[in-house]
This record gives C-alpha cells, structure tokens and sequence, in this order.
C-alpha cells in the first residue's frame, strides 16, 4: 500500500510529508500491521533491565515533541526515542531546511533542534504514559549562554518519566555543538549529568550520541571518558556533514545533516571500532542506514546490542519493522542461533 502512495508522498515538501506523518499516527490513520514474528523469540531483548520485544527502535527525529510514541509501538517498534528537546521552545533554522535525496536513499535536514519545550512535552507524556520503552534525547537550546546547564534543566524535568535519556552532542546544526566530542568538554558534562542524577537520587541510564565524522584517535578519548563516567550506552551515529562524494542527487550539497543508506557503511565500521574498545562494557545502538533485516544484521555482527532507524522509514513506509524481521530471521535462523545476541560483534575481519 505504501509503495502506492509513496509518489504521490514524494512529491510534497519532505517536512510538510513529516508533519502528515505524525498526524496520520496521531489519529490512528495508518493501517493495523499485520506482524507474524511478534513476539518470536528470536528478537527478545533486554534493554536497560527491561524486556522489550525487539531490538528494533525509532531514532530521535522523528517524533520530535513526543506525540505519537505510542502508536509507534503499534507499528512494532521495540522501542521510541523522542526529541532532541530543549529546555525553551525553538523554531529551528530557517526553511526549507529537509531534503529527500531520492536517488541516494537519503535525506539532508538541517532543522535545528525545532521543538515545543520541556515543559510542554513533560506536560503531554504525563497525559498519555508511554506503553513501551521510552528514550528521551536532550540537547541545548541555540541561544543560550549555559549549555551544561541547558542539559541539566532536561534531566530533572525528564528523569522520572523516560527509561533513558540521550545526551545529543552530535547535531551537525548547533553551532559548535560537536566540540563537546573533546575529552575535556565531554568530560566535564559527564561529570555535571553524574552529579544532578546523585542530587536527584536518579537511576535513569544515560546514553551519548555521538558523530560519524570522528576519526580513530577521537574513539579512544571518547571511550575513555564514556567509562570513566559510567555511561549506559552509545548512540552511533547521528547525521553526517560529510560523506557527499557518492551522492547523485542535485541537492547533495545541501548544508546539514545527511542520513539514510549513504552513511550506513560509514557508521558500521564505527561500531566495530568502538566495539573492540568497549568489549561489551557500554552498549551499542547502531543507527545509519538501517531498512532492512541485512543492514540489521550488520550492525549487529559489528557490535550493536540494538538498532535504531528514520530515513530508513521514510523510503519504506510504516511496515519496516515487519519487512526487517522477515528477513532478519532467514538470517538468524541459517546462522543457527536462538537469539540475535548471539551474533552481536561476531562480525569477521577481512
């Protein structure tokens, strides 16, 4: 059905598509998905001491102000990750600022953290709990003058409704946001997020999504700090600023964030990267270029303990999680193992 409408979808502002998007699932306007691997025991997972029913989830982006969480789950998502919010409401960068890439696969988005504020999403998650696993993406707002404490104000109006927060310092479309990649800077924001969870006597896991622009020595200190700090887990990777050699579409060098199947290569070899140095002690969500049960598949031999998708949505249609299945257990069921985490980091080196 998707693949019917998916033309008529294209040829409508990529963001005016979004926003459709998320009314459709508000008022349950997308079609019951019909999953015959719900529940297969293939693809049960852990996830921060809680069972979820994939590894399957939704990144950050595309419920933005937590709106449509819940029908998400419906659409067989293991679990949602809402945001980037910031403590203020913000418009964001001027538009247009998306770009579908059709031809690439891919999508260029240089938003800029467009939310409605904390207080008005606290406000909508209190009014409708969340049915499933529920991360929440943090990161300052343009304007301020205290970024470590823009993070702050988020972690104590979010710690006890989210059952992760992500700390985001990898928006390519914050200024000077990607600095906090430096091992003193990080550092020293880990430190801060450690002491506000002892003030608030919280035991909510804390994961870092970082950029797949890093290079080898960058890995290291970032490991480094993410241990010493007793982080959770590992986003990789949010949006690349790079990575426009391959594409084909005119808009390639559109400025912003670029997401979907040109960067899937790119991001897997940084989980394995990080993989060797982490050995298991921090977990991995492997995000770029994830739509189908091969590109899973990868991430996992590579190193991640779950996966997270967007663009990959947005070519595929609201039935991704079940077409990943499908061919994610020929995959599993010919490797011989009951679970997909017995493949995790099991990639060979070549």
């Amino acid at each position: 059905m998707f693949l019917n409408l998916r033309s008529l979808i294209f040829k409508l502002d990529p963001e005016t598509a979004h926003n459709l998007a998320i009314k459709s699932l508000k008022f349950n306007l997308v079609p019951n998905i019909l999953d015959e691997n719900k529940d297969n025991p293939l693809f049960k997972a852990k996830m921060f001491n809680k069972d979820i029913e994939n590894p399957i989830g939704i990144a950050a982006g595309f419920d933005k102000n937590a709106e449509v969480y819940n029908s998400l789950y419906k659409l067989g998502f293991g679990f949602v990750e809402v945001g980037t919010i910031t403590p203020l409401k913000q418009y964001g960068n001027p538009k247009p600022r998306v770009f579908r890439l059709v031809e690439d696969e891919a999508l260029i988005n240089r938003l800029g953290f467009n939310n409605s504020g904390a207080k008005s999403v606290i406000n909508r998650i209190n009014l409708n709990k969340p049915t499933g696993l529920l991360g929440i993406n943090i990161g300052p707002n343009k304007d301020t003058e205290n970024r470590l404490g823009d993070y702050i104000e988020c972690l104590k109006t979010f710690h006890e409704v989210g059952d992760y927060i992500t700390i985001n310092i990898s928006s390519p479309n914050t200024e000077d946001l990607r600095s906090f990649h430096q091992q003193k800077k990080l550092n020293e924001l880990l430190e801060v997020i450690n002491k506000e969870k002892k003030i608030l006597n919280s035991k909510i896991p804390i994961v870092v999504k970082i950029s797949p622009d890093i290079d080898d020595q960058e890995i290291n200190k970032i490991s480094e700090v993410l241990l010493n700090n007793n982080i959770e887990a590992i986003i990789i990777s949010n949006t690349s600023d790079s990575t426009r050699h391959s594409l084909g579409n005119i808009q390639r060098h559109q400025k912003g964030g670029l997401s979907g199947k040109p960067i899937e290569e790119k991001s897997t070899k940084l989980i394995s990267k990080f993989y060797k140095i982490l050995n298991g002690r921090i977990k991995i969500i492997g995000v770029g270029g994830v739509d189908s049960g091969k590109s899973a598949y990868e991430k996992f031999l590579a190193g991640a303990n779950y996966v997270q998708l967007y663009t990959g949505m947005v070519f595929r249609g609201p039935n991704i999680v079940n077409m990943i299945k499908k061919e994610l257990k020929k995959l599993l069921l010919k490797d011989g193992v009951k679970n997909f985490t017995e493949i995790i980091g099991n990639k060979r080196e070549t």
